[in-house]
């Protein structure tokens, strides 16, 4: 694991929580916020993640796993089966790429709450990404909306990469796969190192309503 973060209350919605952050990804975003988890290595280890947890029983609902990607770890499974013994509910953030873990995790009922990254189109999904898991993400995409899990849908938005057409796009390509619900948009946080040097995005985006009868698109600073 590359860090923790003791306390949030916005990362797991209606309960407060700590993150454990991941070490490693499969995907180079070009506005990835975070490149030295993405390119770091671990500087914590498991053992130690679960004495902090243990100081944190009764104070904290939940553990979000987020990264980095990490559902690339290799004990993964194991760690999340310490974590909901010890009474904790665990929430995964993930770019969808590893659907053969998520659905060994949701079939053992070992997840609480998903968070999918939905990068972009097929189209721009390599260019955006500089990976070719969009089959991946798909695939995932499909698992949670056949599943029982609360999930939300999330996508970075940068006003040099995603175009106003990709992102109506983006939202039908959503409804053909019969996704209802909340799709939240994260703008893209200008002067903050990323993988690749990017212009400044605009947010005039937000000013126009994108919503549909099934999704409900809600804009996050």
């Amino acid at each position: 694991m590359f860090s923790l973060t003791p306390f949030t209350l916005l990362d797991y919605p209606h309960r407060t929580a700590c993150i454990v952050w991941f070490a490693g990804c499969n995907m180079r975003c070009l506005y990835c916020y975070n490149p030295d988890i993405v390119l770091g290595k671990g500087k914590i280890n498991f053992n130690e993640v679960l004495t902090f947890l243990k100081t944190r029983k009764g104070l904290l609902d939940g553990v979000v796993l987020s990264g980095g990607e990490c559902t690339l770890h290799k004990k993964i499974i194991d760690f999340i089966k310490e974590i909901k013994a010890m009474g904790f509910a665990v929430k995964i953030d993930t770019n969808g790429s590893n659907p053969k873990i998520l659905n060994s995790l949701i079939r053992d009922q070992l997840i609480d709450y998903v968070a999918l990254d939905y990068k972009s189109l097929p189209h721009t999904f390599k260019k955006l990404t500089q990976s070719g898991l969009f089959s991946e993400f798909q695939e995932t995409l499909s698992l949670l909306i056949q599943s029982n899990i609360p999930f939300e849908v999330r996508t970075t938005f940068h006003s040099s990469l995603i175009t106003e057409s990709d992102f109506i796009q983006m939202i039908k390509y959503l409804e053909s796969q019969n996704f209802e619900g909340n799709y939240y948009v994260q703008h893209f946080m200008n002067n903050v190192p990323t993988l690749s040097n990017l212009d400044n995005s605009t947010k005039e985006i937000q000013l126009k309503n994108f919503s549909t009868p099934k999704i409900k698109v809600i804009f996050r600073e």
